[in-house]
């Protein structure tokens, strides 16, 4: 009988993915897919109001290329001078400021929401119909509400994106505040741990998976509202175009600004949420 190999002990060593491996071509193959699964749709119904593709990649080099409107330029500053030699660009970073204003702002308040209903429980269940009704509530109304009391202002519209989004990050910072392990506060307080030590070597470490699952939540939720609020009432920006292309039917550059800001949001995506998920859990590997 021949000798067993043993297998030597320790931790395995994991080789790296290729790209290939790792699913970079397969999301290259499914947006091919998806372009050809639209065009055969085309060929095959004709629908009246579903453009080619090449005619959408028209649309949007021609509003690319177009000025913008004077409200983008800045004479004394380069910068805004090149922006405002794109209408796209323009309007994509009227939107974006205003996502990123609110989604900010709902992540920082509900962020702390979430903590004290998960540690207190007499507040959570003192505010936990608040929450219920603040999940419930339509955006629209609470757009329609704050440009109501505070006029068809930048603050209003802000102010709208974050009373939509701050339950949603309570809820979910709440779940991972109240699971936190009481073993481990009782340790922070035995070395006696200043409440910022505690907060940044105990809970904060406890609570990155739920500050990122409410992160790519609102990321995904935030700009929808965005464009919603944009277009009853603002006179720039993704939404107020919308408004205007509606009513001229120009499908083509609707799906033309539709397309630039998905691609915008997936490279926040790839290039910043997702480093910071891995960097952050790489001590689970």
């Amino acid at each position: 009988m021949g000798q067993s190999v043993q297998q030597p002990r320790g931790r395995t060593k994991v080789r790296p993915l290729s790209p290939t491996e790792g699913g970079g071509w397969i999301r290259v193959l499914s947006l091919v897919a998806v372009a050809a699964i639209w065009e055969l749709i085309i060929w095959a119904f004709e629908p009246n109001h579903l453009p080619h593709l090449s005619a959408v990649a028209e649309a949007f080099w021609t509003l690319a290329t177009t000025p913008g409107p004077w409200s983008c330029h800045r004479d004394t500053n380069i910068f805004w001078e090149i922006i405002s030699q794109s209408g796209l660009a323009c309007n994509l970073g009227f939107t974006l400021f205003r996502a990123a204003a609110g989604f900010f702002s709902a992540m920082i308040i509900g962020s702390v929401i979430g903590i004290l209903l998960g540690r207190y429980r007499t507040l959570d269940r003192f505010f936990d119909g608040w929450i219920v009704l603040g999940l419930n509530l339509p955006a629209l109304v609470v757009g329609i509400l704050c440009y109501v009391w505070f006029g068809l202002t930048e603050f209003a519209l802000i102010l709208a994106l974050a009373i939509n989004k701050v339950p949603l990050v309570a809820v979910m910072v709440r779940e991972g505040a109240a699971s936190i392990q009481p073993d481990l506060i009782q340790v922070a307080k035995a070395f006696r741990m200043s409440w910022f030590q505690t907060m940044r070597k105990v809970y904060l470490p406890q609570l990155f998976p739920y500050f990122m699952a409410s992160a790519r939540a609102g990321l995904a939720l935030i700009w929808k509202i965005v464009l919603v609020l944009e277009f009853i009432g603002r006179s720039n920006g993704v939404g107020f175009q919308f408004q205007i292309f509606f009513s001229n039917f120009e499908i083509e550059k609707v799906l033309a600004y539709t397309f630039s800001f998905i691609a915008v949001v997936m490279l926040i995506e790839t290039f910043i949420m997702r480093p910071m998920d891995r960097k952050a859990t790489r001590w689970r590997m």
